[in-house]
């Protein structure tokens, strides 16, 4: 039975493509939708462009036919927009001079004429409304994370044969010949991905471990495990992890996704190896370090901060600041004594382009060459957002994607919907991507952090 969606204007701003997504059923735009794109089209960064693109694919339908009468769609439904039910009573609660209520409005009209309505919103309080009134309502799904595919961490604990497991350094261990255990003892064959990490167990004697990656049809050992990237030693095997995918060059390893609680060190460990590889063993894979920090403000208030750019970014970049203080100065009792040679070594840093801080809203339509860029706070990107950054990515330039999916700060994304969440299970499986995710057991930041994450 074809169905009738009708749309809230922040589906499309979050997803400007959501028109073709809803296959041979029809699709409904209220006229207070055209009314807030157009409010919306002279905006700033990510809400203002794809304003503009719904705008645009909106011209492109309305040459093809009358918008008011149906345009067929791709898909093989049709969309209209709906300018009619304008005498369609509400609740007194809900006054008509407010726009949601407008979209409740439409839709009760269209129920009431007999039509399967459902409101796709990424509203929530605007479902509960809908509900109130007895229309069906529905968040957009479409790029939603399915939750048996959030499971990944890019890590599993394997067991291989004694034997075999004493050979692994030299030759590595064929994908077959491990398995994994339940509390009964029962064996399984694990399901592992290209570049997942795996913990390794001697069946005989458990406490032994090794440490490795799936390479092809066998898991073989790190490449990087005795490194110490700027003075730091990995503390945990996520740490091992994590240093292994930030060592890896960019032609093996262009993107790594790392997911985390606050203070395991994602941001710590991935400034360490970005300055070990500029300034600590220079290699000259990357011409500087990039850092971006996406959060609401980030990109919605940028421009009302004062200053140039720089200036802008500086207060939103100041939890880099504080890892840089600890890498710079890897004495913990003297660290803080002279503050000013402290800011001048950070400032020097920035002032050589060693490395640079930038705007979301600046990277849109680069092509990054030979950087090592770092998303901080990637869980506060959207889709459409994550998927800009990464297919700007050019010849030499690594990803590093970082967050906490637990942490979302911007409104409409949650666990299932973040840029970060999305990337990692779209990207799942690729040989050019690496994820690992860090445990609350590796918590670095103090006793007290370690604690609160565990009880809070």
């Amino acid at each position: 039975m074809t169905k009738t969606y009708v749309l809230d204007t922040n589906v499309l701003i979050q997803a400007p493509y959501a028109l073709h997504c809803f296959e041979e059923n029809d699709v409904v735009l209220p006229l207070v939708v055209l009314e807030e794109l157009d409010g919306l089209k002279r905006a700033e960064g990510e809400r203002g462009a794809n304003a503009r693109t719904v705008i645009r694919t909106l011209e492109d339908l309305r040459m093809q036919g009358d918008l008011l009468h149906g345009v067929r769609l791709d898909s093989g439904g049709q969309l209209w927009v709906e300018a009619n039910c304008v005498a369609v009573e509400l609740p007194e609660s809900l006054p008509e001079n407010h726009k949601d209520n407008r979209i409740l409005r439409v839709c009760k009209g269209l129920q009431e004429q007999g039509r399967p309505i459902v409101l796709v919103t990424k509203d929530i309080l605007l479902r509960v409304k809908a509900q109130i009134l007895g229309v069906r309502a529905e968040d957009f799904t479409t790029e939603q994370v399915q939750e048996d595919r959030t499971a990944y961490t890019g890590r599993v604990e394997c067991y291989v044969a004694e034997e075999r497991f004493k050979e692994f350094r030299k030759k590595g261990v064929a994908l077959s010949e491990l398995y994994l255990s339940d509390a009964d003892g029962n064996r399984s064959a694990p399901r592992l991905t290209e570049n997942q990490f795996v913990v390794l167990r001697a069946d005989q004697s458990r406490k032994k471990t090794h440490l490795g990656r799936v390479c092809g049809n066998k898991v073989v050992a790190l490449d990087y495990m005795k490194r110490s990237p700027y003075g730091v030693t990995p503390r945990s095997a996520g740490q091992y992890f994590l240093q292994e995918a930030l060592f890896q060059p960019a032609d093996t390893a262009p993107l790594v996704i790392v997911r985390g609680m606050a203070g395991t060190a994602k941001t710590f460990y991935s400034l360490a190896v970005g300055l070990e590889k500029m300034i600590g063993s220079p290699s000259d894979e990357y011409r500087r370090i990039l850092i971006c920090r996406p959060n609401a403000q980030f990109d919605l208030d940028i421009g009302f901060l004062p200053g140039d750019e720089q200036e802008k970014i500086s207060p939103l970049l100041r939890p880099v600041m504080d890892n840089l203080e600890q890498l710079l100065d890897s004495n913990e009792h003297e660290r803080y004594r002279d503050e000013a040679e402290l800011r001048d070594k950070i400032e020097e840093i920035f002032s050589r382009g060693i490395i640079q801080a930038e705007a979301m809203n600046f990277i849109r339509g680069r092509s990054i060459v030979q950087t090592y860029l770092i998303i901080d706070e990637a869980q506060n990107m959207t889709p459409a957002q994550v998927k800009g950054i990464i297919t700007r990515a050019g010849r030499g330039t690594k990803i590093i994607l970082l967050g906490d999916p637990g942490q979302i700060d911007r409104p409409y994304l949650d666990e299932r919907t973040n840029g970060l969440s999305y990337a990692a299970a779209r990207m799942q499986g690729s040989p050019l991507c690496w994820q690992i995710t860090l445990t609350a057991e590796e918590c670095e930041r103090s006793a007290l952090a370690m604690d609160a994450i565990q009880r809070l």
